[in-house]
């Protein structure tokens, strides 16, 4: 049975659902688009670096605006230092966060080289730098991560072990190897062997496609909740899709008035919180979303064609438009 909540020392998140951080995507507009769908119990920022944080990096800082309608809401960082560490968090814990987590999991080579899965070749300089951590902030603190950083060196249950020894209060886990990148089957036995080994909240994540896989994880390693990214990027109906899944054996597709409604509001939300890389972010939610819409290559064509964001709208609002007259004929 797919379970209803779970909680984060005292905070109960409910649905069992949250949407994983990813960079470039889970901006404040795209994760009110979540919340807005429902069925998402947690949301978190795209990683973000302690090094620009701790610098005050406006840039930096951008990537942690979040509005009030969006708790509960976790911010991810990322470094190696653990004194940098320390203070990016308490900094977050400042802003209003409600949980803090730390990346162990992105396997890009730029965060490898401070930070991310990097971390996972060198156990004792995690600990110091999880007790860094944990001593500088009050708020719970959860951590991601990969099963190891190859397949000769798969570390989740000892890096989970040590976790919750130094007060670390939920872990989740993408279990693929930095090594593998996105490629090959993420291997949820992982995810089971981390749950029987420790008692903090574990939360699975990797290759959750559909509801009916969101289920099948439970089921298959007792995990917690169940983190979902690139689906979510693609089909932002996942969570509530879930939700009536559980409910009730089925879930509803999205119509194609619904997608446009839902593309074209996120575009516009995109344009009036006035960010700085819209047109490409538009383009790049146009690539992912557009691969459930009929004709939606010739969508994802226009689209990457357009040279501003009321072109990429006008674009939209006749790509639908013509889709509802040719329905109609």
């Amino acid at each position: 049975m797919f379970p209803s909540e779970f909680t984060i020392r005292g905070r109960t998140i409910r649905p069992a659902t949250i949407l994983a951080p990813m960079a470039g995507v889970t901006d404040t507009v795209f994760r009110r688009v979540i919340r807005g769908l429902g069925g998402c119990g947690l949301i978190m920022t795209e990683f973000t670096s302690a090094e620009g944080l701790t610098r005050n990096s406006a840039r930096t800082l951008h990537y942690l605006y979040f509005d009030d309608d969006e708790h509960p809401i976790a911010a991810q960082i990322f470094g190696s230092d653990p004194k940098v560490m320390a203070s990016a968090a308490a900094l977050t814990e400042d802003l209003g966060f409600d949980h803090i987590d730390i990346n162990l999991g992105c396997p890009v080579k730029k965060v490898v080289k401070c930070g991310g899965s990097g971390l996972l070749r060198d156990l004792p300089h995690l600990e110091i730098l999880f007790r860094a951590v944990r001593a500088a902030v009050h708020i719970p603190l959860t951590v991601k991560i990969r099963s190891g950083w190859d397949e000769k060196n798969i570390v989740a249950v000892e890096v989970a072990r040590m976790a919750e020894q130094v007060g670390v209060e939920a872990i989740a886990i993408h279990p693929r190897t930095r090594m593998q990148g996105y490629s090959g089957a993420a291997n949820w036995n992982v995810i089971r062997d981390v749950k029987q080994a420790v008692r903090i909240p574990v939360i699975g994540n990797g290759d959750v496609r559909t509801p009916r896989d969101a289920v099948r994880m439970i089921s298959e390693t007792g995990c917690d909740a169940v983190m979902i990214g690139r689906s979510a990027s693609s089909n932002p109906w996942i969570f509530r899709q879930i939700a009536q899944y559980v409910a009730t054996g089925r879930y509803d597709e999205p119509t194609e008035l619904g997608r446009y409604h839902l593309l074209s509001g996120y575009f516009r939300s995109l344009i009036a919180a006035e960010m700085p890389d819209a047109v490409g972010k538009m383009k790049q939610f146009a690539s992912l979303f557009t691969h459930g819409v009929r004709n939606g290559s010739e969508l994802r064509h226009s689209v990457h064609h357009a040279q501003s964001a009321p072109e990429i709208l006008d674009r939209v609002d006749a790509f639908f438009a013509n889709l509802t007259t040719s329905s109609a004929d």
